[in-house]
């Protein structure tokens, strides 16, 4: 399998390559030559295998030039018991009949980067050695919250790695901040950023796409990568869980092989909607992909009429992961959908980088909506749908997951669809304890986070992963502020340090 990016041919390469490297040498994303196809009799076999097992044959697909032995050390070694808690890793909770919940926050940062941020590791390791790279990488992630924790904790003390993230300022959690702020790892660093997460990745894609830095980097002994999700390594492991959540509806007997299903992603980068649609097209049975979005319904406007315009106020909510403006995932799906046009895809990035938005053709809009539907919610219904939820089924969501619920919910009444549905779940109720907690009981404003943590455990019976539980006695190592054209400058002092 090679890889190519969406914005020219220039680039023919191994997935190795593409996850060494991160992204493109022209600024684009790397993607699969094509995507390898699942039948249904594959999808009966897969029904009987535990998560990494699964993880190794879906992965296998794409990895080619990793052996079977280097394809089983990143699986088993990433996904365990002793890391996630839990032995399904992916748990998928019965919400009512119709709608499954799939948690995927049960990893050590208690987010959904978790499922592609244990392994990602395990692969660049490899990668190093296999594209004979003799000088250290430099991960650098820009974060809306829950990216940086996970990549910091799969990054830590990784031997050849060092890994910088950059956060917005107020633009994340108290609990996330905090666990940015005292991470452990000889390796890591971490700075927060004045400004907003468009601001933060538009510095680190800047970075990336600087020769001038490249060369300081490579002159320092550093070779630039990502841990966001515009790495393919990221993106890859994402397109697992989908198939694990049908196979476990098999196994339970809640649905018969063939049978569609509808899939809701709370998404504001597109990478975990998208790993649903390459899902799709390998041949899983899907019906709708429900795209939900905050107050940030840039997504959800271009879905519905062709046109992508970040130019509009940037809104800080109660769902931080999703305060993003610019869907860095979207411009592999228009890769794909253009039949691979990378000049018309390289047209419409320039077009959002000069002017802020693009107009997809008629035929592209066309096969958008015929996949996706889009939907979004404030932080009002937000918080109604957790106690809606909460209420009725005794059963404690997040601020994310509130907002695929509330999508879901205008989607059945607009539709009437009764098809069984799974909703993705990405993060633990804990990470956004106030705004959860203020959902479903009066609370005051002045408790602290820890005291929240207690509370929503007496409240919601919940148990406290054991990640937040040792939060409060770890030691804050990074307290940096930098403005957002001086990523570069940060990353230079870490690298001579």
């Amino acid at each position: 399998m090679k890889y190519f990016s969406t914005r020219s041919n220039n680039y023919n390469v191994e997935s190795s390559e593409a996850i060494k490297t991160g992204i493109a040498p022209d600024g684009g994303l790397f993607v699969p030559e094509n995507l390898p196809k699942v039948s249904l009799e594959d999808l009966k076999e897969f029904s009987h295998l535990s998560y990494p097992e699964l993880a190794k044959k879906i992965l296998g697909l794409y990895l080619t030039d990793y052996t079977d032995e280097e394809l089983s050390d990143c699986t088993f070694s990433a996904y365990t018991k002793e890391k996630f808690e839990t032995d399904e890793i992916a748990p998928l909770y019965k919400l009512n009949d119709n709608t499954h919940i799939l948690e995927l926050w049960h990893g050590p940062t208690c987010a959904f980067k978790d499922m592609a941020l244990q392994i990602l590791p395990h692969f660049l390791v490899k990668a190093i050695k296999k594209t004979g790279e003799d000088r250290d990488v430099i991960i650098l992630v820009a974060t809306s919250g829950d990216t940086g924790k996970a990549a910091l904790e799969g990054f830590k003390d990784v031997k050849n790695t060092k890994i910088q993230v950059f956060y917005p300022e107020k633009g994340v959690s108290k609990i996330q901040k905090l666990q940015m702020a005292t991470q452990d790892g000889s390796n890591v660093s971490v700075i927060s950023v004045v400004g907003n997460f468009d601001d933060a990745q538009t510095g680190v894609k800047m970075i990336f796409g600087n020769q001038e830095y490249i060369k300081e980097a490579s002159d320092l002994g550093y070779v630039f990568s990502s841990a966001n999700s515009i790495n393919w390594g990221r993106l890859a492991p994402q397109i697992v869980y989908y198939f694990y959540s049908y196979t476990t509806l098999l196994k339970n007997n809640e649905i018969n092989a063939g049978e569609k299903i509808n899939i809701v992603v709370p998404t504001g980068n597109f990478g975990n909607i998208l790993a649903a649609f390459y899902a799709k097209e390998m041949g899983l049975p899907v019906n709708k992909l429900i795209c939900a979005s905050n107050k940030n319904n840039v997504l959800t406007d271009f879905i519905q009429t062709g046109t992508y315009d970040r130019n509009r106020k940037f809104e800080t909510t109660i769902s931080p992961s999703m305060d993003i403006l610019i869907s860095s995932n979207l411009e592999r799906l228009l890769y794909f959908m253009s039949n691979k046009d990378y000049e018309l895809v390289k047209e419409y990035m320039t077009l959002l980088s000069k002017d802020g938005k693009y107009t997809v053709t008629d035929e592209i809009k066309q096969k958008i909506s015929d996949a996706f539907y889009a939907g979004f919610c404030d932080d009002n219904q937000t918080k109604d749908t957790i106690k809606e939820v909460f209420d009725k089924f005794d059963y404690t969501m997040d601020t994310h997951t509130a907002v695929a619920k509330n999508v879901y919910d205008k989607y059945l009444k607009c539709t009437n669809d009764t098809t069984k549905t799974v909703i993705a779940s990405t993060a633990n109720p804990y990470k956004f304890n106030q705004s959860v907690l203020s959902a479903i009981t009066d609370v005051a404003s002045d408790v602290d986070e820890f005291e929240l943590i207690d509370l929503l455990k007496e409240k919601s019976g919940l148990e406290i992963p054991q990640s937040l539980a040792g939060l409060k006695s770890k030691f804050i190592r990074f307290n940096t502020v930098c403005e957002k054209d001086n990523l570069w400058g940060e990353t230079k002092k870490f690298l001579t340090k």
